[in-house]
């Protein structure tokens, strides 16, 4: 399944490097690079993931979480393995890391992927799980595959990646949600072996330079990253080169991998956030891992009027025009929305393709 891998050059003292992300791994015959799954074989560099998946699931979109991309609807879910940041607090560490290569026992081309997507009459497919930046190969083939046959596609991702490899990936991507682990440079090094300027690059290249809707979410870790001056911090930057219509969610951690010692994050911390994010400006912001009316429902900024209404993954009430504007106002909510909500559910359905 070695597949030919892009964004390579090879270098002046015989190693190959990797300009995928920041990292820019420097490889000799048989190496890889920090993802693992990114190889020098001979000559050349090859993804030895494409085609290959860790499991496929079908979702509501909201758990992806984005709340203004067609609430209700289903999105069919997977990853490979591997990644390119090494988070000491990964929430799906089974399979983003290397040694659960053996556990990629399901296949399927761009095309095969395309079609169960309309089978199952999913609206859309999310690469997600692992980060899709380390697969970009296979995830822009799929997500050209999915635009070829009317089915939208979603980036579930760190956003470390740099380049070419940024232009090519969010080509053909309809919407992402971008993992905004903290606002300190610190952090990123001490706790994910990542930089956060490369991250900012990514979210103002994608409200700059693409089509592409996108959401933030940011995991509350207490003690790391839930001072309220930094997430005050945070939020003014997003409002100033993001915009105040961009949500964001504010997701609860819980002790995981390398980080066990540290405790769940209260619910209180994540409410604190989004009073922070609303006082600063941004006029969507999210709860979540946690149960919250208040922190799942889309108000109007315009009137605050209940615009949809979640409980958790399950939408309530949908009350927009067919054109995604408050019908008491007339304010547009900014986001991607049908004439009226998906009706999927909470519920998820794992299946197999072979």
């Amino acid at each position: 399944m070695n597949h030919p891998a892009r964004y390579w050059r090879p270098l002046d003292d015989g190693r190959i490097q990797c300009d995928l992300c920041p990292r820019e791994c420097r490889l000799r015959d048989g190496q890889r690079g920090f993802c693992f799954v990114r190889q020098r074989i001979g000559d050349r560099m090859v993804l030895t993931t494409y085609g290959r998946s860790s499991g496929f699931c079908i979702d509501p979109i909201e758990k992806k979480p984005l709340n203004h991309f067609y609430p209700g609807t289903s999105v069919l879910s997977f990853g490979t393995a591997g990644c390119n940041l090494g988070c000491k607090f990964c929430q799906n560490h089974d399979i983003s890391t290397a040694a659960q290569m053996d556990a990629l026992a399901d296949s399927a081309s761009p095309d095969d992927l395309a079609t169960v997507a309309q089978a199952w009459k999913c609206h859309s497919i999310a690469f997600t799980y692992n980060d899709p930046v380390i697969f970009a190969e296979y995830a822009i083939d799929v997500a050209r595959a999915c635009r070829a046959a009317g089915i939208k596609t979603v980036a579930v991702t760190a956003g470390y990646l740099q380049g070419t490899a940024r232009r090519d990936f969010f080509a053909d991507m309809d919407a992402a949600n971008i993992d905004l682990k903290g606002f300190r440079d610190d952090f990123y090094r001490k706790l994910t072996g990542a930089r956060l300027a490369t991250v900012l690059d990514t979210l103002t290249y994608l409200r700059n330079d693409t089509d592409v809707w996108f959401e933030i979410t940011t995991l509350l870790i207490p003690g790391h990253n839930d001072d309220p001056g930094e997430l005050r911090a945070q939020c003014d930057w997003i409002v100033r080169e993001l915009g105040p219509d961009t949500p964001i969610h504010f997701s609860a951690f819980h002790p995981d991998h390398r980080m066990l010692d540290v405790p769940r994050t209260p619910p209180a911390t994540l409410t604190r956030a989004r009073d922070i994010a609303l006082e600063a400006g941004l006029r969507y912001a999210y709860t979540g891992n946690v149960h919250d009316r208040a922190g799942d429902t889309t108000f109007c900024a315009g009137c605050g009027s209940e615009l949809v209404v979640r409980d958790w993954y399950e939408i309530l009430r949908y009350d927009l025009t067919p054109e995604g504007a408050c019908p008491q106002c007339g304010s547009a909510l900014p986001g991607r929305f049908g004439e009226r909500a998906g009706t999927f559910g909470a519920h998820r359905i794992p299946i197999r393709l072979s």
